[in-house]
């Protein structure tokens, strides 16, 4: 799990956003309000949406609120390893934000899972 996260809010510019998760070679990111409560996550997915509205209906951005997917699948801290690889498996996210007590304290991907498991090894 990756505990040092790159979080948007939600009136964050969209073109910055992009910038930096194609800087840090991440394939999306959560979006958190000012009060550190998660409302959403910014995928790449998300992101070609932007692309696409670019530049066939010729509109120019705006901010990661208008983008990002607000429906967000999470895990308990306290998940199940293999409860957690069904999830991956059986869905299409690449990410979970990973909650304990109502926070979002990191950030579950599927390489996450993979490393772990290969310890069982």
């Amino acid at each position: 799990m990756s505990t040092d996260l790159v979080a948007f809010t939600p009136d964050t510019d969209i073109h910055r956003a992009i910038g930096i998760l194609l800087k840090n070679r991440f394939s999306g990111a959560p979006v958190v309000d000012e009060q550190g409560k998660l409302v959403g996550v910014l995928s790449s997915k998300d992101c070609l949406r932007v692309a696409f509205s670019a530049s066939y209906h010729k509109e120019p951005g705006g901010t990661v609120s208008d983008y990002m997917s607000r429906e967000v699948k999470t895990v308990d801290a306290a998940a199940d390893i293999v409860e957690v690889a069904e999830m991956f498996v059986k869905g299409p996210y690449r990410r979970f934000p990973v909650m304990e007590n109502g926070r979002m304290v990191g950030l579950l991907n599927r390489r996450d899972i993979l490393k772990a498991i290969e310890d069982f090894w």
